[in-house]
């Protein structure tokens, strides 16, 4: 299928709650960028779908080349669609993996679909709704199974409150194949408040947890994308050093008595009291 490069006219999709998505050509990288209304959500080359350019994605990938043996078929589960990003990524190094792919809004999938077409070959379901619901309410064959549920949601910049709570985690977690990894995308800053009361929220449900971030967002505190990576067994700690290699640079891991302190006394999220993610000044995506 022929793709303009022209960004005047681009392809456009009105979501359900009146935002709008477009697809545009990547100002720095190539290939192309899903906007809705003015947020960056995706990136995606479809030359290769293994360039992963917003760092936090690749952080994520670099712990998924680390579940099983390289190569391997991954059972997966993604929670929130964009512009499929992750899911292009485990068919391309891991052929023959079966991966969900929950999305909300039916438009947006329409639109990635039509524009930035998926490989014949690949065994993907998108379902829609909420998230959470159908998290829920996955095929019982699923529950227990899952070698990798990424959790990636957002409502324009900002997570909503209910896939932040404890009860949602626990969803998540009863997915999870005995060494399965959930990974969680958490943008925060402003002292990382909400980060550390996400990081001890999903400790509180997976006891073996990591997390991954640049160093700056970590000692500042400034606005930016922490990676949670959890498991109920125990994340092997050679990792690390290949974590670290990956990149994106300048690259922090986080883990053992350095979390305990990130999570010290932050409270745990539930359905009572859960918050949204921070709301990021428009000046982040000025790049």
């Amino acid at each position: 299928m022929a793709r303009s490069r022209d960004p005047i006219d681009p392809p456009v999709a009105r979501l359900s709650d009146g935002r709008q998505a477009r697809i545009v050509p990547g100002r720095f990288a190539g290939g192309w960028e899903l906007i809705v209304d003015t947020t960056p959500q995706s990136h995606v080359d479809l030359d290769d779908p293994s360039h992963l350019h917003f760092e936090y994605v690749a952080r994520m990938g670099a712990v998924i080349d680390r579940i099983g043996m390289p190569g391997e078929p991954l059972t997966a589960v993604h929670l929130g669609a964009g512009a499929l990003t992750l899911p292009r990524y485990v068919e391309h190094t891991r052929p023959g993996s079966r991966q969900q792919v929950i999305e909300l809004e039916q438009a947006l999938v329409d639109l990635v679909r039509a524009h930035l077409p998926l490989p014949r070959t690949g065994q993907l379901r998108v379902r829609i709704g909420d998230a959470r619901d159908v998290a829920a309410r996955l095929p019982a064959g699923l529950v227990g199974n899952v070698d990798l549920v990424v959790s990636d949601v957002f409502a324009g910049a900002q997570t909503p409150a209910h896939i932040t709570s404890v009860e949602y985690y626990r969803i998540l977690a009863g997915l999870l194949a005995p060494a399965g990894i959930l990974l969680v995308n958490i943008a925060d800053g402003s002292g990382l408040a909400f980060a550390r009361r996400q990081v001890a929220t999903v400790r509180s449900v997976l006891e073996h947890v990591v997390i991954l971030a640049e160093v700056s967002t970590l000692k500042s505190g400034r606005f930016g994308n922490i990676v949670i990576a959890a498991s109920p067994a125990p994340l092997p700690m050679d990792w690390l050093p290949r974590l670290m290699a990956a990149g994106p640079h300048p690259a922090k891991v986080a883990h053992g008595a350095e979390l305990e302190a990130f999570a010290r006394d932050a409270r745990i999220m539930t359905d009572a009291d859960a918050t949204p993610s921070p709301k990021p000044a428009a000046s982040v995506f000025d790049r």
